[in-house]
């Protein structure tokens, strides 16, 4: 066992963690997860937890379900609103691994480092962060009482002109064309000149045509 494995079983008695939280994706990027009490943690970063990768979206057939979960240490955090005055809860990301010790091709965070590794064999540096995305509700709802207005938002974006509240449904607000009046144009005064010195070069403003001087 390793240092960070080492670290992660001390904060789990250190913080009074109840549970951990085994976060995954599946191919479209919706966030899944499974809760192990931290007695199973070891055996976790050891074994894996199994479970059915039939069940998630582009994971696997029915007659290759078993599918192994693999914490990644590294990734280890207390999630700061569970963990108030009572006993906390943390999370880490996870590997998919097939039961022979493969790791699966289906799994995102697999494809990421397939990804990064052609990159990196061709002379390239890939940056990559997450967008993190939310949803802002104007009340609290009661027990039992579906919320129906919320904002959606991402901090790059999020402001109050960016969203809009609309019940049942989140979309970004429509930017309605501006109407613009051109200003009214005011008139410049003409100068005064006489036909024999009439000239372009003359007349003020210097744009005006010679037809348009006055005698």
């Amino acid at each position: 066992m390793g240092k960070q494995e080492e670290f992660v079983l001390r904060a789990l008695e250190e913080r009074d963690v109840r549970f951990v939280r085994l976060w995954f994706t599946d191919v479209l990027g919706s966030l899944k997860s499974v809760a192990v009490a931290p007695a199973e943690l070891e055996g976790a970063f050891s074994e894996g937890i199994g479970f059915d990768g039939s069940a998630i979206e582009g994971f696997a057939r029915v007659f290759e379900s078993d599918m192994l979960l693999k914490p990644d240490p590294s990734t280890f955090q207390i999630l700061p609103w569970r963990s108030g005055d009572g006993p906390a809860t943390a999370r880490m990301f996870c590997d998919i691994e097939m039961p022979n010790g493969e790791p699966s091709y289906a799994d995102p965070r697999h494809v990421l480092k397939r990804t990064l590794s052609k990159a990196a064999d061709q002379g390239f540096t890939f940056y990559t962060h997450p967008e993190i995305e939310f949803y802002l509700f104007k009340n609290l709802p009661a027990h039992g009482e579906e919320p129906v207005r919320g904002r959606a938002c991402s901090p790059h974006a999020c402001s109050p002109h960016a969203c809009t509240l609309q019940p049942a449904r989140l979309q970004p607000a429509r930017l309605q064309p501006a109407s613009l009046q051109p200003a009214p144009l005011q008139p410049e005064p003409l100068h005064a000149c006489t036909p024999a010195a009439c000239t372009p070069a003359a007349c003020t403003p210097a744009r005006l045509h010679p037809a348009a001087c006055t005698e």
